[in-house]
């Protein structure tokens, strides 16, 4: 019971770290819409620190990496047989190419 209570805090913790890493990125929208009038000189800077971007920044994708988790019935395509073809002529033997002229 305590391990499956661990689980859900875990999984609660993460969609809302989620959600609040999609709301700091609505945050520098009006930053955004500046800087792309500005041709992004002369910006006004964000307004809170580089931190807590980069603290956002490793939650801002984790529930999409856990999407190959999921393990989904695939429906396999039927295997081709193999399927060798005559050569129309022998192969050669010897070579056509050359050496470069010895030095000595």
């Amino acid at each position: 019971m305590n391990r499956t209570l661990r689980h859900l805090f875990v999984a609660a913790a993460l969609v809302f770290a989620q959600q609040a890493a999609q709301l700091h990125a609505l945050s520098h929208l009006k930053h955004d819409v500046v800087k792309a009038q500005l041709g992004g000189k002369g910006a006004p800077p964000v307004g809170h620190p580089a931190e807590k971007c980069i603290a956002y920044h490793a939650v801002d994708s984790t529930l999409p990496g856990l999407a190959p988790a999921i393990d989904v019935e695939r429906a396999s395509l039927p295997a081709l047989a193999a399927v060798t073809l005559p050569l129309p002529f022998a192969p050669r033997i010897e070579f056509d190419s050359r050496a470069p002229p010895r030095l000595s």
